[in-house]
């Protein structure tokens, strides 16, 4: 059985990312889950924060059978912005995670890593392997870094790995100048819950709804989705998922026909869609909205509806033949329209069909032959 130690980005619980869809799929695998570490300054702006600085000295959690969750110890602020402040971080990290290891039982595990910090921790922990998941233009995030410093440390990760995977074209065409071990696997989705929605809702309506899941984040285009909002004033626009600190939501809190939901788990977000008529996919223009492999979009596939989305991200123009793409917002509009009023079931089919071959099984079978092929696993 294969042991691997999963240097995560995400949480494992609650909600599910790339990172818990990919290790709740491995096969023949014991897997350590490590949560990003809370850093000492979190608790300034989230006081739920002050309870996880603590968590790490509680011992690991079983998420399932094969996977044990562990928090990390906290970490110093400020690692984007400078190298050292990352190699104490790392090296503490590394401590931790050699503690974990040997009460696990496990002898020089594959490391699976999803940050490019971690280009500081491999060489500290003993393994048999690295894999590097690259899921974002990590250096075009905002808040406290130094893309520069963020780009050369996954410069480093990508050289060290023995696999590279990454999510989107633009981040293949950089990786694979470090390293020849790349490939391209987008995201996907968990096919075998959102296709659920495709079935007609028995609730009775009184609006049409168009709706949008996922994080509320400075990449979406909200100027983009008032303009929505005010052209179909007899429609809802809902939105569903969290609101990340700091976004500015007001161009379209002031509309009445806009209702924030909020956070849905992912098993009751079916129920949610399937009175969706049109789902929308839409980002700003940008390095990050460029590079990024929206789980949202791929859920929506499975579901069969509707779909408008902006030009980016660029993988949406894999699915032109089903999905309705706006080159501006005035073209947006319009397709909006259409989209209300599709009534094509080959269209439906061929969504669905499209959601299945992208689900999260498919992703990870390919994932998996690959690192049988290059001889890693």
């Amino acid at each position: 059985m294969k042991q691997i130690v999963c240097v995560s980005t995400s949480n494992y619980y609650p909600f599910p990312t790339r990172k818990q869809n990919v290790m709740n799929r491995l096969s023949d695998a014991e897997i350590l889950y490590i949560d990003p570490p809370v850093t000492y300054l979190a608790p300034l702006k989230d006081k739920a924060a002050k309870e996880r600085l603590s968590a790490w000295r509680k011992g690991g959690v079983k998420a399932k059978e094969n996977i044990t969750v562990y928090a990390s110890p906290p970490a110093l602020p400020f690692f984007n912005k400078y190298r050292w402040i990352n190699r104490l971080n790392q090296k503490r990290l590394a401590k931790f995670i050699k503690k974990v290891v040997r009460e696990n039982g496990f002898e020089r595990p594959y490391l699976w890593c999803y940050s490019p910090t971690s280009c500081d921790l491999t060489e500290l922990v003993p393994n048999r392997g690295v894999i590097y998941d690259c899921v974002d233009r990590h250096s075009a995030y905002k808040g406290m870094i130094n893309p520069e410093v963020v780009d050369r440390m996954e410069e480093d990760l990508a050289k060290r790995a023995d696999m590279v995977f990454c999510t989107a074209q633009g981040l293949y065409e950089t990786l694979k100048e470090y390293n020849s071990n790349t490939a391209m696997i987008p995201n996907g989705a968990a096919y075998e819950i959102f296709s659920q929605a495709a079935q007609p809702s028995e609730d009775e309506k009184k609006q049409p709804i168009f709706g949008f899941v996922g994080m509320l984040q400075d990449c979406i285009d909200y100027e983009c989705l008032r303009e929505v909002a005010l052209k179909f004033p007899d429609c809802r626009l809902q939105f569903i998922g969290r609101r990340m600190p700091g976004v500015d939501l007001s161009a379209v809190e002031s509309c009445p026909n806009v209702e924030f939901i909020g956070l849905v788990p992912q098993t009751e977000l079916p129920e949610y869609i399937r009175r969706f008529d049109v789902c929308l996919n839409v980002f700003q223009e940008g390095k990050l909205s460029k590079d990024v492999s929206p789980l949202k979009f791929y859920e929506y596939l499975a579901t069969g509806k509707p779909i408008v989305s902006t030009k980016e991200p660029l993988q949406v123009t894999d699915f032109a033949d089903v999905v309705y793409i706006a080159e501006n917002r005035e073209k947006f509009l319009e397709l909006c329209a259409q989209a209300l009023a599709e009534h094509d079931p080959e269209k439906r089919a061929k969504r669905m069909a499209y959601g299945k071959a992208c689900s999260w099984d498919e992703r990870v079978k390919q994932m998996e032959r690959i690192l049988e092929d290059k001889h890693i696993f």
